[in-house]
């Protein structure tokens, strides 16, 4: 039998048998005006079989000549059998590019594009702070109170392939727009990541803290110690699942509390390194919110300004510190930085130390060269009011959102904060003026972070800070008394 008589066969077989057998009544006799032949009737199913796949083809629609003879009814099929394999190529073809098709999706935590495979990923996240702060003196003097942009910041990070990763954020807050952060992943291993580029170092707990999360407004004097972003390379990791971490690398070198520059302007480098312990990290133990570690640098600094030396701040972000203007850096800064924290259910804490250690002299007097070490600590509490989970990165979502109108209402969340600042002594008279700059400044502060939703924080904070020096005549620089308050958006 030829191919067209058993595809015709197949297709004959697959009609209602009451297409083709006749009522036994009629068995012999000849069929009626009314009544069609059995070829006639197969080519009338097959004729419309062709027409709805030219229709879902989209091709011309033709019409079967119903009273074909054999070789019709050859010729009828074979155009059944092209459209059908052009049908299955369609489909396979809308199956591929399903497949193959990048995964969109938008929430909480921003828009993120994903190839099929997961390869390659990109995300766009962002934060942005608008703050009102209020300042009051006890000489009456204080500083003008104002609203602000504190953070508008952008992030476009992924994956390009599992070897690379990156990320840029970008700076729109102030008067002129930068660049805080731009680096690339070599992701070899888990264990083992090259980090390239202009990032936070490996100095400071506070500071390697997202910005979104820090317990008040403003980080606290530890931070005023630690090199806020470098320019350079970084290896880090984590071994024994995750709870061991570490980070080693070679930057520029930042002054305390300052970004590197863009250039290295002294032709130094600095080394750092960083090791943090998590023992009980994952497990059922009280202990597993344990973490602690320590950090340090070692450099060499050489020339003056901005670029070699620090101002220390307030927690109101006024400068209480500064060098006199014809002091250098001139020889070894070292930093070295104790620090642990430890979250349990909804209760935090979180302590740090940095001493600071830079060489400095006053050009033209040999006697002049001396090591000037400053110091800073602070211990920061926190307690989640509405049973939700207290954590390094803040509290990632409430339980109940606020819905308005509805039973919803946040998350709360009380924090405490103590700290100091000890400026070396021997830096006054001859390195720092004590008529404008204190040689200790001490503060507390307490605050209420309301969690609205996972994108919506606000925060309202009163610190107070006190000094030793800082005014002329040998007396202390007034209290500074403040009251800050954020209204924080992030995904």
């Amino acid at each position: 039998m030829s191919r067209p008589s058993l595809s015709l066969a197949a297709l004959l077989a697959a009609l209602p048998l009451q297409t083709f057998a006749a009522p036994a009544s009629l068995a012999t006799a000849a069929p009626s005006a009314a009544e069609e032949p059995a070829d006639a009737a197969t080519l009338r199913a097959l004729s419309e079989r062709l027409r709805a796949l030219e229709q879902r083809l989209g091709n011309p629609v033709t019409t079967a000549d119903t009273t074909a003879s054999n070789d019709g009814l050859a010729t009828l099929d074979q155009r059944l059998r092209v459209l059908e394999r052009k049908l299955e190529l369609q489909q396979d073809d809308a199956t591929a590019k399903a497949q193959s098709a990048p995964v969109i999706s938008l929430g909480e935590k921003g828009l993120a594009v994903r190839s099929a495979d997961t390869q390659f990923e990109i995300k766009l996240r962002g934060t942005v702070q608008a703050d009102l702060r209020q300042y009051s003196g006890d000489d009456g003097a204080a500083v003008n109170d104002t609203f602000l942009f504190r953070r508008i910041r952008p992030t476009l990070e992924g994956s390009l392939g599992p070897l690379l990763g990156f990320r840029l954020t970008p700076e729109f807050a102030g008067d002129s727009a930068t660049v805080i952060d731009a680096y690339i992943d070599v992701r070899f291993n888990p264990a083992y990541t090259l980090r390239v580029g202009k990032l936070k170092g490996p100095i400071g707990l506070e500071r390697l803290q997202s910005a979104n999360a820090i317990a008040l407004i403003e980080r606290g004097f530890p931070t005023e110690l630690a090199p806020n972003r470098d320019i350079g390379a970084q290896l880090q990791g984590e071994l024994a699942a995750g709870r061991v971490n570490y980070a080693i690398g070679v930057f520029n070198g930042a002054p305390d509390g300052r970004d590197s520059p863009t250039v290295d302007a002294d032709d130094n480098v600095e080394y750092a390194g960083r090791v943090f312990f998590e023992p009980w990290k994952n497990s059922a133990s009280g202990l597993s919110g344990l973490g602690f570690g320590l950090a340090a640098s070692s450099g060499v600094k050489e020339g003056s300004g901005n670029n070699f030396l620090p101002r220390y701040r307030t927690p109101g972000q006024n400068t209480f510190f500064n060098y006199r203007a014809a002091v250098t850096a001139d020889g070894k800064h070292t930093r070295l930085s104790p620090q642990a924290y430890y979250y349990r259910n909804a209760f935090g804490l979180l302590g740090e130390y940095i001493r600071s250690e830079q060489e400095v002299w006053l050009p033209g007097n040999a006697a002049s060269r001396i090591d000037l070490e400053n110091t800073a600590w602070q211990l920061t509490g926190s307690w989640v009011l509405t049973g939700e989970d207290a954590s390094y990165k803040g509290v990632v979502r409430p339980a109940h959102p606020f819905v308005p109108g509805g039973d919803g209402f946040g998350a709360l969340e009380l924090v405490a904060r103590y700290g100091e600042l000890d400026v070396d002594d021997d830096a006054f008279p001859r390195y720092a003026d004590r008529s404008l700059s204190a040689t200790r400044s001490r503060a507390w502060g307490v605050g209420l972070n309301w969690y609205l939703s996972a994108n919506l924080k606000l925060v309202f904070n009163h610190t107070r800070a006190s000094f030793d020096g800082g005014a002329p005549l040998s007396a202390d620089r007034p209290d500074e008394k403040t009251f800050f308050s954020r209204v924080q958006v992030s995904f």
